[in-house]
């Protein structure tokens, strides 16, 4: 059984800027914490990563898998290719310009791992993959870095 979350944050930049940070997967690893390597495996004619691994890692689990990437001019979308540990990866970044300089950031997750687990463990899980998802990307984004 999948756990699914939504939330969101409310950015002061530009849904481009945005973009730029979560499409750039290579520096996941800086501001993800439990993220510990990527690898764009395949891109678009844009140049943007389509086939991407993950190897991350926390509390004592650590997993492999690859997502696939879409893309929209407002959203990112991603569904599991593969996964060691994992059986369900989807989600999103929706981005709504608020037109004031801020963009409100969507994040969905619906994840299941392979592994029994009880279902507030399950629930806590994909909230902590939310809540880092969205704090870590607005200290970037805000950042400029």
């Amino acid at each position: 059984m999948s756990d699914t979350v939504r939330d969101n944050i409310v950015v002061s930049a530009d849904p481009d800027a945005i973009m730029d940070v979560i499409a750039d997967f290579d520096a996941y690893p800086e501001w993800q914490d439990e993220v510990r390597e990527v690898e764009i495996l395949e891109t678009d004619d844009d140049g943007w990563g389509t086939r991407v691994r993950f190897v991350v890692s926390a509390k004592g689990f650590a997993a492999t898998y690859v997502l696939g990437y879409r893309y929209g001019d407002t959203e990112m979308r991603w569904s599991l290719v593969e996964g060691d540990k994992v059986r369900r990866n989807d989600g999103a970044y929706v981005l709504s310009d608020r037109g004031d300089g801020t963009t409100l950031v969507t994040y969905e997750l619906a994840i299941e791992p392979a592994i029994t687990l009880p279902g507030l463990v399950r629930r806590q899980i994909a909230r902590r993959i939310a809540d880092t998802a969205l704090t870590g990307m607005k200290r970037r984004v805000e950042s400029g870095t």
